[in-house]
């Protein structure tokens, strides 16, 4: 069972909770798609059940059509936020990690086409592959963080906190204005361009800044 973990090897005491997504908060991923970008953040949850270490073996779901990854940068909740400020946020951010918001992107188009929600693609169990978190006993330069993906050793993502479009800590304060975020909640903050099809055999890594953390895994 999945349980939130820190860089230092400890567990926290935070069950894990609800995961809460932003899509398009980079313009280029929206163009990639083809999507138009949205004018206000573009909300959707993960259930606890869909987060598994990032450093264990990805297994895919089978006959449901091409699964595809998406490096974002997550926040791990660590006080109640309702209805916040973006000056509340910083306190009640208790780590900084890297997911992989895995996507069934041929089931998510069917869904989209026909005007229903995106969770059956997006919500699946093991959707979620999580990093350990980096403490924060400071505060970050929350504009100008960076992060990378590569996989089978090809950068293919690199994000950059300064290119969102909600930057992060109005987009904590948005989601708290819609769904109180509770202790061992997530936030993934949405993805950049590069996103891509995963294959069975695959290896994947991701960091965090230069040194403030690196995990890598493959596609059992």
């Amino acid at each position: 069972m999945y349980r939130h973990q820190f860089t230092c090897g400890t567990e926290t005491e935070l069950a894990p909770g609800k995961i809460v997504c932003v899509g398009r908060n980079y313009a280029a991923h929206a163009a990639e798609l083809d999507n138009p970008v949205p004018e206000e953040p573009l909300l959707f949850i993960k259930p606890a059940t869909a987060a598994v270490p990032m450093e264990e073996p990805l297994h895919l779901p089978s006959g449901r059509g091409s699964c595809h990854f998406e490096g974002e940068l997550a926040l791990l909740i660590g006080a109640t936020l309702t209805d916040a400020n973006a000056t509340d946020v910083p306190p009640a951010i208790a780590g900084l990690g890297l997911a992989l918001d895995l996507t069934l992107r041929d089931l998510q188009g069917q869904l989209k086409k026909d005007g229903h929600p995106w969770e059956k693609a997006k919500g699946f169990d093991g959707a979620c592959p999580l990093s350990p978190f980096v403490m924060l006993d400071w505060l970050p330069d929350w504009d100008n963080l960076s992060y990378s993906l590569w996989l089978n050793d090809e950068l293919r993502q690199r994000g950059k906190t300064a290119h969102m479009l909600t930057p992060i800590l109005d987009l904590v304060a948005y989601i708290s204005s819609y769904f109180t975020l509770q202790p061992g909640d997530v936030v993934l903050t949405g993805t950049p361009a590069g996103v891509g099809e995963l294959m069975h055999g695959d290896r994947l890594a991701m960091q965090l800044e230069d040194d403030w953390l690196r995990v890598e895994t493959r596609v059992a």
